[in-house]
């Protein structure tokens, strides 16, 4: 297992990393062979054992990385005491971090059942604490009477959900700014858990009566 002449682990490494991430984002991990990403490299097949021991270990690694850099993010994000404008900060932090970088998103999410079982159980510690950030922005705001969350933990998923969906369609020459979207879907959110007397529509039916 040679390595290629000028090759350093410190420019091939990360190199092997970002082919594999195109490579899964585009054809999917088990389409994607360790010699195909050798050839996006550019060394031989058996120089990338030097730099992981084998397919599903390169998956893990950039999983993990990827929630390693969201919870970074969000621990240097400026974070307000308030719930309200607490969850605000959440909506918009979660879709500027997620619409950089579409490629991890994608195989977070589709590539989790190509795991081991013990990777996925390391990773789904990973992905729950994130999403505890959440939902203790919910169960914040709920004792203090500003949210009205029947079940706090549905409710994460399903904010989460709806705010990483933004990956599938945004596009930056589009016709909303990154900005603009951030605020809608900040609005959306607080409307989705805020609390406030209830809203009821008539038919027109009804309307008659």
């Amino acid at each position: 297992m040679a390595r290629k002449t000028g090759s350093h682990s410190d420019i091939t490494g990360p190199k092997v990393r970002e082919a594999a991430l195109r490579l899964f984002a585009a054809h999917g991990f088990a389409a994607v062979s360790m010699r195909q990403i050798a050839a996006e490299v550019g060394v031989q097949a058996g120089a990338l054992y030097l730099y992981t021991p084998d397919k599903q270990t390169l998956l893990f690694d950039l999983l993990t990385s990827h929630m390693e850099e969201l919870h970074a993010a969000w621990a240097a994000e400026n974070k307000p005491d308030d719930p309200v404008k607490r969850l605000d900060t959440f909506a918009r932090f979660h879709i500027r971090f997620h619409l950089g970088r579409p490629q991890e998103v994608f195989i977070s999410y589709m590539e989790l059942r190509n795991l081991s079982s013990e990777n996925f159980t390391k990773l789904e510690v990973m992905r729950r604490r994130y999403e505890d950030a959440l939902e203790s922005i919910l169960k914040a705001g709920q004792a203090q009477g500003q949210f009205d969350v029947e079940d706090t933990k549905l409710t994460t998923l399903a904010l989460i959900a709806m705010l990483t969906g933004v990956t599938n369609w945004y596009r930056p020459d589009g016709r909303l700014s990154l900005k603009r979207v951030e605020a809608i879907y900040a609005d959306m959110v607080g409307k989705a858990v805020r609390a406030g007397p209830r809203q009821f529509r008539h038919t027109r039916s009804e309307a008659r009566v």
